[in-house]
């Protein structure tokens, strides 16, 4: 058994990974991968997978500390039972892995047999069968946020010395990514705490839509999952839905609550929110995808809407998604001119609108991902009035 910790690279091994290349590669090909990978999990994944190739080992995995700091979490894992090691969890009292996460030192074990430390429950739960493991903490900022571990050389080898400055650059630098990512998430979640609460308080200028703003984002959702949008639309369509009225905030709130017919002027006054609120987003870097959409969430499918007066596949499809979304909670939440209508007939009333004001496209979209939703709406077909929202 070989069992050492090391806490640093030596001048010596440094030359020795220029000799091989391998190290090296690795790390450039890390590095340049972090600007690249949309996605933090698929980032952990692909250094899993570069880490367990270059090391010619038999799996390879990243576990991250949990919220109470007393147990490890595979957030990446690669090899032959990567996919069932997502579900467990490692308490840092126990194990190898435990060991390193609270002492923040690097350690080879070559035959875990004869290590006392080492805790079979992971390959109980799994049948996979560690012989040998290196371990290495993730660091960022003197925090350990958790560590990266290789097991089982391919062809039955020790790990050694060179493994380590192999794999300690490594995990300083996914530390580093996972780091910047949770402040990044810092500062998003942030960020939408302040939409919502702007959300709502555009909702409150009438008291017939409160929760509005809301409802249309979960139900364009349901739209886009039922397309299978990918995760950065979707996460584009969650913020124009939320925000899609947020154009209103320069309407007096009495052209809102109006029950009586509106004027010229003051239909025209209406009529300017999605514009205002597309200007007003598109001043925040993050918020521009989403201002296109808001733009155009009242353009009609038939090109009778406004601001632009723009039809079918000119229209974006997130706004088409948004126009559905947000026809359907008006039309089944009580207004100022109306009670509440009955699912399955404004259900019907979307349908009927099809390919007129609504693209059919976005209406079965919308339908489908609601009946998944709830699958507890029968959807009678009913006679149809033609349908207006401002």
């Amino acid at each position: 058994m070989i069992r050492a910790t090391l806490p640093g690279l030596t001048p010596k091994s440094t030359t020795n990974i220029r000799d091989t290349g391998s190290g090296l590669d690795l790390i450039y090909e890390v590095s340049k991968r972090i600007g690249s990978v949309p996605r933090m999990t698929q980032l952990l994944e692909q250094i899993v997978e570069m880490t367990q190739s270059t090391l010619k080992a038999s799996a390879a995995s990243i576990l991250l500390f949990g919220d109470n700091g007393q147990e490890l979490y595979f957030e990446a894992a690669s090899g032959p039972v990567g996919k069932a090691l997502r579900h467990v969890k490692v308490n840092t009292q126990h194990g190898i892995a435990g060991q390193v996460a609270n002492s923040g030192k690097p350690l080879i074990v070559n035959d875990v047999s004869k290590d006392p430390n080492f805790h079979g429950k992971i390959d109980d739960t799994t049948g996979f069968v560690t012989k040998s493991i290196i371990c290495v903490p993730l660091v960022a900022n003197q925090k350990i946020l958790g560590v990266i571990e290789v097991l089982n050389k391919l062809d039955g080898s020790d790990f050694n010395d060179q493994d380590i400055h192999v794999i300690v650059p490594v995990a300083t630098t996914a530390a580093m990514a996972i780091d910047n990512t949770r402040l990044q998430q810092t500062i998003l979640d942030a960020y939408k705490s302040t939409i919502i609460a702007l959300a709502a308080t555009i909702d409150a200028k009438d008291p017939y839509t409160m929760g509005h703003s809301q409802r249309v984002m979960e139900f364009t959702l349901l739209a886009g999952s039922s397309l299978r949008l990918p995760a950065e639309e979707m996460e584009t369509l969650e913020y124009a839905g939320i925000l899609h009225d947020i154009g209103k905030i320069a309407v007096d709130a009495q052209i809102l609550n109006k029950t009586d017919r509106l004027t010229a002027s003051e239909w025209n006054t209406i009529r300017r929110h999605p514009i205002i609120g597309a200007k007003l987003l598109k001043k925040i870097p993050f918020l521009e995808k989403a201002s296109n959409l808001v733009q155009y969430h009242h353009e009609r499918y038939d090109g009778e809407g406004y601001p632009d007066g723009l039809r079918g596949e000119e229209i974006p499809m997130g706004a088409r998604l948004i126009a559905v979304a947000d026809a359907f909670d008006s039309m089944t939440t009580d207004r100022a001119y109306r009670p509440a209508l009955e699912i399955d007939y404004a259900i019907n009333e979307l349908r009927s609108c099809a390919g007129r004001q609504f693209c059919p496209v976005a209406v079965e979209a919308f339908i489908n991902g609601f009946r998944a939703s709830t699958k507890k709406y029968a959807l009678a077909l009913t006679p149809a009035k033609s349908l207006q929202v401002v």
